[in-house]
């Protein structure tokens, strides 16, 4: 089945954090309704989640379990701005898709 909706959000680690930051991401499972999950090294301690999602349904379901796991991993992360603070969202459905 081809993702319908997907969500991001970026962080930047706090020096020292980004193994045990990988490792407990490595454990985390992916929620019902989640197709796939990529974490993208996207510069130095900086990092990009992309999950691609059934549904937006789906995705909203999962939010219970997805703020759990940022939860786990919150002091890992810098401060990426007072408005944002240690993560920054975004979702929205796909438009788009070239296999």
């Amino acid at each position: 089945m081809a993702a319908r909706f997907l969500n991001n959000v970026r962080v930047r680690c706090k020096k020292g954090c980004e193994d045990r930051f990988i490792a407990v991401t490595e454990q985390w499972v992916n929620p019902e309704g989640m197709l796939d999950a990529y974490w993208a090294r996207t510069g130095e301690r900086s990092y990009c989640f992309v999950g691609l999602w059934e549904s937006e349904e789906s995705l909203v379901a999962a939010r219970p379990q997805m703020i759990e796991h940022l939860n786990s991993v919150r002091e890992f992360f810098e401060e990426l701005s007072p408005e944002l603070g240690v993560t920054d969202p975004a979702s929205g459905p796909v438009i788009t898709h070239k296999p």
